[in-house]
């Protein structure tokens, strides 16, 4: 369009100007009818147009948001179950090392030394020290007493070392039932009152104490606070046993500030997380009020057992294993929620995000369209208005146009309209963009309402091809995944038999990790002609970090095995090199044998793994190894290995904890004598047959539940000099 001074060359005004000129009065009311239709059509098909563009924007965007919300909110649930349950676990071994060492302290006190320990000394806070309380009451000069804590002492050096293997440990511990406790850590001011005098401690009374002796067996307390610190944290405690007396109680705890910390700053963005302990009570939670509020335990409600029977279902459904994303329906609204156990202690996380904040993209994509919609059409209204007007002036004015004229011109301006108006019709899913075409450059405002139609258009498919470029990116990362688990399969053993032309013995071994990649893994090799080495590890943790460290650790033992070392220097040659630069502070757990083939003598080394199983004769036993420290988490430990002599037809079984702690649906492990009686259905069998035999067993008890732990077997059968 062109202006000159308040003339408008080439617009509307300028066209029904010339078309009364040139129009009779006769054809100018049907003139006027029939751009009346057309324009009532082109309103009608965009406002359909719109309608339809804003239903295929909200369909698409809610799938793919419902689509990333189930896929994100299960890992990442499941992720920080994980790495919240490894702590309790890692308190859990630490309490079950203290208590191996307390029983065989005291089913044998005669072989061990009075060591010291002194009581508190505010001095040396700051560094981690055992400490030594009796409670009131409690005779210090019997003879008895003191010979009894000169070998509960003996514990000091492990206590400390246990104590600082973890930042989150608060204390590890001993308790007599004489009312003795022995406390390694390195808070000493914090056992004096403000008066300064030495604060009482009676280990009898605590909870910790108190459950461990009643129930016989490993226990962990619910959320309690540190009697002199004050700080909130959970205790694991183990008695000790001695031909059927309780001789001490040994534990550990650690601090939960952190863990609360991190759930307290989790509501954001329409979504938080909660931890429900084994009640079903609510134990952390951002939340202040309502269901998910934090209240004592005498007053707190068991989401077990609710009017709510969804959300009752997931909480116990999260207590048991891990759940998928479901729909809850609570007063405040619909929410997504998903949960996956801490197994250790018998908790659950439980993460929960708004339906609302899903919907709000797709809201904020429609009525940004509404808006532009709206806007579009009032200023197309504004105009047509005016432009009736003006044509009415003039057709009062000018009533002497030719018939022909008024034609002519009337279809200049109904064709533009037709064909944007039949382009708009055929827009559909899949072709949502709607373009400018020569036709639509009239030069007046039927060209800027093509524009406002083909900008909206454009802008609505770039939003969509982003939505979709999103989730390709999801699926490279899964292709990744899948690329890591192939190259960690082809770094182990994978062609059986290995050796052909060794007739001495029959080998076979399989890995399943848990997940896209795992921290399992097996070797064997020649390390001479004489001499097969057996690898069976475990690598702490689960995923990429695993699995990277699992690559170094097979690395290191196979270089450190082809050096001729005996299966004890081995294990401490790479407990050595993995310690020195272990920044991740991520451990294995090794269980090491060297096979003389000419003889079958195996020597062989256990760094903290399961117990293998051995057939000498006609069945598989357990055989329980000396179990060293893991690799990986103390530099000076050291390693002791055993010899046993194979006769041919003798075999040995190796496996990682993913086979006799496999879970079925209701929670309950595999175990031990399952895998025993799996290994002994046919104990003669080959090694790929027996190995198919316990993992039949297995499958068969698990069937569809989820597992969380990978499973490694590697069986070898002695066969002898075969001529």
């Amino acid at each position: 369009m062109k202006k000159f001074k308040n003339l408008v060359i080439g617009g509307i005004e300028n066209k029904i100007f010339n078309l009364i000129l040139i129009t009779v009065i006769l054809l100018t009311a049907a003139f006027m009818a029939v751009s009346a239709y057309h324009n009532r059509m082109l309103s009608d098909l965009a406002a359909e147009s719109s309608s339809r563009q804003q239903s295929a924007i909200s369909g698409i965007t809610s799938q793919v948001m419902e689509t990333v919300v189930d896929r994100s909110m299960g890992r990442s649930t499941q992720l920080e179950a994980q790495i919240a349950d490894e702590l309790f676990n890692d308190l859990k071994t630490r309490v079950e090392m203290l208590g191996d060492y307390a029983q065989k302290l005291f089913s044998e006190p005669e072989k061990a030394p009075e060591a010291d320990c002194a009581p508190p000394d505010a001095s040396l806070d700051g560094q981690a020290v055992t400490q030594l309380f009796i409670a009131d009451g409690t005779d210090e000069n019997d003879a008895a007493l003191a010979r009894r804590i000169g070998i509960a002492a003996n514990m000091s050096e492990m206590m400390v070392s246990l104590f600082g293997v973890s930042e989150e440990t608060n204390s590890c511990f001993i308790g007599l039932p004489e009312g003795v406790f022995l406390i390694a850590d390195d808070r000493s001011a914090s056992k004096f009152g403000q008066d300064g005098f030495l604060m009482s401690y009676d280990p009898r009374t605590r909870p910790w104490y108190i459950q461990a002796a009643e129930k016989g067996q490993l226990i962990f307390t619910d959320v309690e606070t540190d009697a002199f610190t004050g700080d909130i944290g959970i205790v694991c405690a183990m008695p000790v046993y001695v031909n059927g007396r309780l001789e001490a109680v040994v534990g550990s705890d650690l601090f939960l500030s952190s863990m609360q910390a991190e759930v307290q700053a989790s509501e954001e963005d329409g979504g938080y997380v909660f931890v429900v302990n084994q009640n079903g009570h609510v134990v952390f939670s951002p939340k202040t009020e309502g269901l998910f509020s934090v209240k004592h335990s005498d007053r707190a409600d068991d989401l077990r057992h609710l009017e709510n029977r969804e959300l009752s279902a997931l909480v116990t459904d999260a207590l048991n294993g891990q759940t998928d994303v479901r729909l809850i329906s609570l007063e405040d609204g619909d929410w997504y929620m998903t949960g996956a156990p801490l197994k250790t202690v018998g908790w659950a996380l439980v993460s929960a995000f708004s339906r609302d904040a899903t919907d709000r993209p797709a809201q904020m994509l429609t009525e940004s369209c509404e808006s532009i919609q709206q806007e579009t059409a009032s200023v197309y209204e504004g105009k047509i208005r005016k432009s009736r007007l003006t044509f009415t002036v003039l057709v009062l004015s000018l009533a002497l146009l030719t018939a022909a004229a008024a034609v002519v011109l009337g279809k200049k301006i109904v064709k533009p309209l037709n064909s944007i108006t039949r382009r708009i019709a055929e827009l559909k899913e899949g072709n949502l963009e709607f373009k400018m075409e020569p036709g639509d450059r009239t030069g007046d405002e039927i060209e800027v309402l093509a524009e406002s139609f083909a900008s909206l258009s454009h802008k609505t498919v770039e939003y969509i091809d982003q939505v979709r470029s999103v989730t390709a990116e999801k699926e490279r990362v899964a292709t990744e995944l899948h690329m890591a688990n192939q190259i960690q399969e082809s770094m182990l053993p994978g062609i059986f038999p290995p050796f052909p032309d060794r007739k001495e013995f029959d080998i076979y071994a399989t890995m399943q990790p848990a997940k896209e990649v795992g921290g399992d893994f097996y070797d064997f090799f020649l390390i001479d002609d004489d001499h097969l080495c057996l690898v069976m590890a475990d690598v702490s943790g689960k995923g990429i970090p695993a699995a990277l460290f699992m690559m170094a650790s097979k690395i290191i033992i196979q270089s450190c095995a082809m050096l001729g070392k005996s299966a004890a220097e081995i294990l401490k040659k790479t407990n050595e090199a993995i310690c020195s630069n272990n920044k991740m502070e991520m451990f294995v757990t090794v269980w090491l044998g060297i096979l003389e083939i000419s003889t079958g003598k195996l020597t062989a080394a256990n760094a903290g793994h399961e117990y293998p199983y051995l057939k000498k004769g006609v069945h598989f036993e357990l055989y329980r190894d000396k179990h060293g420290f893991v690799i990986g988490a103390l530099d000076s430990a050291a390693y002791r290995e055993y010899t046993i002599e194979l006769q041919p037809g003798d075999a040995v079984f190796v496996y990682t904890d993913g086979v006799p702690e496999a879970n079925d649906a209701a929670g309950q492990l595999f175990g031990a004598d399952r895998l025993l009686q799996a290994l002994n259905r046919d104990p003669d069998a080959s090694c790929r047959d027996l190995l198919g035999s316990v993992k039949a067993a297995v499958d068969e008890f698990v069937q569809d539940a989820p597992q969380f732990d990978d499973t490694t077997m590697l069986a070898l059968r002695y066969l002898g000099n075969i001529k």
